[in-house]
């Protein structure tokens, strides 16, 4: 829901953030405990796993390859986002896209370098936007990724 916000909002043309948004934000990030932190990386790394499979199999169905399509043009727009993407996490979050478009999880795939760091937290928020948004401009929808996301939710909750 907070990346479909976000991207509600650059759609919008605000890209300041919302301070109400934002307070809202930092009190649910001060309730977290450790465990509800892992289980809120694990579900990023989710949900970069679905989005990555999702755009493999629609390259796929027009003979291309999804991460010599998606991997360089995150790689340069987040090259353009020195403030939230310091350079030396973009091969961190380059590896989490290619594994998983590979089909590997991307939060096995990072735990074997070891813990997260404060200064991956932003750059992975920054790849869930940019893999949401690219979704969306491909499928020429707004809320398609969020759409993707929920119906995986009610799937599940179904099921």
């Amino acid at each position: 829901m907070m990346i479909d916000s976000r991207l509600k909002s650059v759609y919008d043309d605000q890209t300041q953030p919302d301070p109400k948004q934002q307070e809202l934000i930092d009190q649910y990030a001060a309730s977290l405990g450790p465990g509800d932190l892992d289980d809120m990386l694990d579900g990023a790394c989710t949900i970069i796993y679905m989005f990555m499979q999702w755009l493999r199999m629609a390259y796929e169905d027009h003979g291309k390859d999804a991460l010599e399509c998606v991997v360089p043009n995150l790689v340069a727009t987040m090259r353009m986002m020195p403030k939230s993407v310091p350079p030396e996490a973009i091969p961190t979050m380059a590896g989490l896209l290619v594994a998983a478009g590979t089909g590997l999880s991307p939060g096995l795939w990072r735990k074997q370098f070891g813990q997260w760091s404060r200064d991956e937290m932003n750059p992975l928020e920054a790849v869930c936007f940019l893999l949401a948004e690219h979704i969306n401009r491909l499928t020429d929808d707004r809320d398609f990724a969020a759409r993707l996301i929920a119906e995986a939710l009610s799937g599940i909750e179904g099921g």
